[in-house]
């Protein structure tokens, strides 16, 4: 919550500074002779962009899931299938969060991800590719580390800074 704050509040400062600047060289008066103005251009702005990004953390499981072809591990049907719950399982124990599932998508590279909206409900995903070339050390510190991305917030994270780019790039396209 506090990287959160403490995002928000460095954005704010930002987009003071922006809004200071912009007076400064006479765009927010350019703007009201076109019949429009900064803040409110910079609401509209920000609704938009926000809300893009959190409808896309909000279906990104699904999307993943749809996108990738992953198959989710419901109830494992093999050792190798066994062995991955359990250590994605174990990990999510260490890291105090809620059991993410578990899935596996066709895929030559070795690859893997984490998603989902929240801590409690999120997607850990191998490629199949992993599973052939990695021993299972270097494929327990993978999910380990998706893992911990999952316990990090890292997710919402990465939504809040697409919010902020989208509103930039939603402005900014609206005064150029």
């Amino acid at each position: 919550m506090k990287r959160i704050v403490l995002f928000l509040a460095t954005n704010l400062a930002i987009v003071l500074v922006l809004s200071v600047v912009a007076h400064l060289i006479g765009l927010d008066r350019w703007l009201q002779a076109q019949g429009s103005s900064l803040g409110g251009l910079l609401v509209f702005a920000a609704f938009f962009g926000f809300a893009g990004s959190f409808i896309s953390l909000a279906l990104s499981k699904w999307m993943a899931k749809r996108s990738m072809g992953v198959r989710v591990i419901d109830h494992p049907g093999n050792a190798t299938e066994q062995w991955l719950v359990g250590v994605v399982a174990n990990h999510a124990r260490a890291a105090g969060i809620g059991m993410p599932e578990v899935g596996i998508f066709d895929s030559p590279q070795p690859n893997a991800f984490a998603t989902g909206a929240r801590r409690d409900a999120a997607l850990v995903a191998v490629s199949t590719g992993l599973l052939q070339r990695m021993s299972q050390q270097e494929i327990e510190a993978v999910l380990g580390h998706e893992v911990t991305h999952v316990a990090n917030g890292d997710m919402v994270t990465l939504t809040l800074i697409q919010g902020i780019v989208n509103t930039f790039v939603i402005f900014l396209s609206r005064i150029i």
